[in-house]
């Protein structure tokens, strides 16, 4: 309604015939007045015949377009581009009138940041510079320490206050910090889109730019705890969804609670992270080159296609992480829980290992070329594929896991439990497996050549057509195995125990045999050309009859070349 007052003015205006341009000044503030009564009235309709709408879905929508205004109104040029009309007291008495009462949510800042890039006259680098430079005041705690008379936090709260809403300076003043951190990572992503970041050198960290005088910045965590002053998780909460990209390289976390953050597309090169908590992070493509992660909380994290180069992981808790793709090379993971992660395709070559938790783990197609696992914890795991050549599996547990076509060249498994492993088609040309456990592994089909099985248990495992190939089996365990086609040619078998196995038709051509137990095994079609049998031990049920090369054997015992008619 049109007060009393401004009618008699519009009269006295008629009377005096005062100017055009004052008429229709005071023409044009009458019909906004009375455009908002009537879009008032059509809300206050609206309102009665929608009456499932809630107060709250009205006030979120009225702050969704008020920040949009401010927003547009901050960032309106003047005539040199860099500057706008409103001091800078006033400014910061908008931020906190706007900021200070709410959470921005990632809906509200998405549709705020498309109306501001739609806006025309709207330069969003001078709305960044302004944020930008409020923020770091705010992080040195130059508002909320201010005098009575100049302290902007307890302003707002005395005039929220007498709105009945119950509010502490504390949270006005967080959340106010923390909504402005948001708008300017927002921002910073808009800016790059737009390749203004390019023109007015705009980047937003929120813990300050790394510098060589200073390895670490500590303001973001004392921004976190400061946060979390108010409620545990806070920091987390608010901020976490909008720390996608966000430049954060080098800073100090130590301790920090981010859990459930959104760190996908992140610079956290040379990042301390030590006993943080990262649960459930979300941090595809992350980049954590160089970074110190030592003890922290990573359970359930979606790491994929990362980037550990050299990263510090040691006990580390990643059970269920999701490090698919991720580049892990000669990352320390020592001592790491492992157990249930996803690290298929990923890239941990020369990375440490040791003692690390691997249970039930998948690494099909991972590159674990020259890696240190010695005493891991590999039972039950998925190694498809993978390539572990040169590495150290001293001691380590694989019984279970499926190694099946994977690449062992020159990888030391000695003292490895390997008790039911799936070894087909797997190469392990040279490898080392000194006295490993093999009591039902299979080996089907695998290539052995060069190998070293010193005093190795192979009681029951399936060896048939492996290619043995100057493998070293002294003194191996080798009784009732199945050897069938195996390629023994210049093995050594010297003091083997080979009785009850199955060497039909396997070569065993230039094979040293000497000293070698061979009762009740079944040699039919095998080929001993050139092989030792200097002292073998044998029984009677031995069929050398279907025995191939015998005639150029060396050392046969006198009584079998009697026997054979070889003498």
């Amino acid at each position: 309604m049109i007060h009393f007052f401004q009618i008699e003015v519009l009269k006295q205006l008629w009377k005096t015939c005062l100017r055009g341009s004052w008429l229709e000044e005071v023409i044009h503030r009458a019909s906004a007045e009375t455009k908002i009564i009537k879009m008032e009235a059509k809300k206050n309709k609206k309102q009665n015949k929608q009456v499932d709408c809630s107060k709250n879905d009205l006030h979120s929508l009225s702050f969704e377009e008020k920040l949009q205004a401010s927003l547009i109104n901050w960032g309106q040029t003047s005539s040199n581009l860099t500057s706008t009309n409103i001091d800078e007291r006033e400014f910061y008495e908008h931020i906190y009138a706007n900021l200070g009462n709410i959470a921005l949510k990632p809906e509200i800042v998405k549709s705020v940041i498309i109306g501001l890039s739609e806006s025309e006259n709207t330069n969003p680098v001078i709305i960044f510079r302004k944020l930008e430079d409020f923020y770091r005041r705010w992080c040195n705690g130059e508002f909320i320490d201010a005098a009575p008379d100049n302290n902007l936090p307890q302003k707002q709260m005395l005039q929220l206050q007498a709105q009945d809403i119950a509010i502490g300076v504390r949270q006005i003043d967080i959340n106010t910090g923390l909504n402005v951190m948001i708008l300017l990572l927002e921002l910073h992503r808009l800016l790059e889109k737009e390749n203004h970041n390019q023109e007015a050198e705009i980047s937003f960290y929120p813990c300050e730019k790394p510098s060589y005088s200073n390895f670490f910045t500590s303001r973001l965590l004392r921004v976190i705890n400061y946060s979390d002053s108010i409620e545990i998780g806070n920091f987390s909460n608010v901020v976490g969804a909008f720390l996608q990209g966000a430049q954060l390289n080098s800073v100090y976390l130590g301790d920090a609670n981010l859990s459930h953050a959104n760190f996908s597309d992140a610079n956290l090169s040379g990042a301390y992270l030590g006993d943080a908590n990262l649960i459930g992070i979300q941090a595809k493509k992350v980049n954590l080159k160089h970074a110190n992660l030592g003890d922290a909380n990573l359970s359930g994290a979606e790491l994929k296609e990362g980037n550990f180069t050299n990263c510090d992981l040691t006990h580390c808790n990643l059970s269920g992480a999701d490090l698919s793709g991720a580049n892990l090379t000669s990352a320390d993971l020592g001592d790491a829980n492992l157990s249930g992660a996803n690290l298929s395709g990923a890239n941990l070559a020369g990375a440490n290992l040791t003692s690390a938790n691997l249970r039930d783990a998948t690494l099909d197609g991972a590159n674990l070329k020259n890696a240190i696992l010695f005493g891991a914890n590999l039972s039950d795991s998925k190694l498809i594929g993978t390539e572990i050549s040169y590495a150290d599996l001293c001691r380590a547990d694989l019984s279970g896991s499926n190694l099946r076509g994977s690449t062992l060249k020159g990888t030391n498994l000695s003292d490895s439990i390997l008790f039911s492993t799936n070894l087909t088609e797997a190469i392990l040309h040279a490898a080392d497996l000194s006295y490993a456990k093999l009591n039902g592994a299979n080996l089907g089909g695998a290539n052995l050549r060069e190998v070293t099985m010193l005093g190795v248990d192979l009681g029951g495992v399936n060896l048939s057509r492996v290619s043995l190939h100057e493998a070293n089996l002294n003194s191996a365990d080798l009784r009732e195995t199945v050897l069938h086609g195996t390629d023994l040619s210049h093995a050594n078998l010297h003091n083997a125990n080979l009785s009850g196995s199955n060497l039909s038709s396997a070569i065993l051509t230039g094979a040293d045999l000497s000293h070698t137990n061979l009762s009740d095994v079944i040699l039919d079609n095998a080929d001993l050309s050139k092989a030792n049998l200097e002292n073998i031990i044998c029984n009677e049920n031995l069929e050398w009859e279907k025995v191939r090369g015998l005639e150029k054997a060396i050392n046969l015992p006198q009584a079998l070349k009697k026997k054979l008619g070889l003498m």
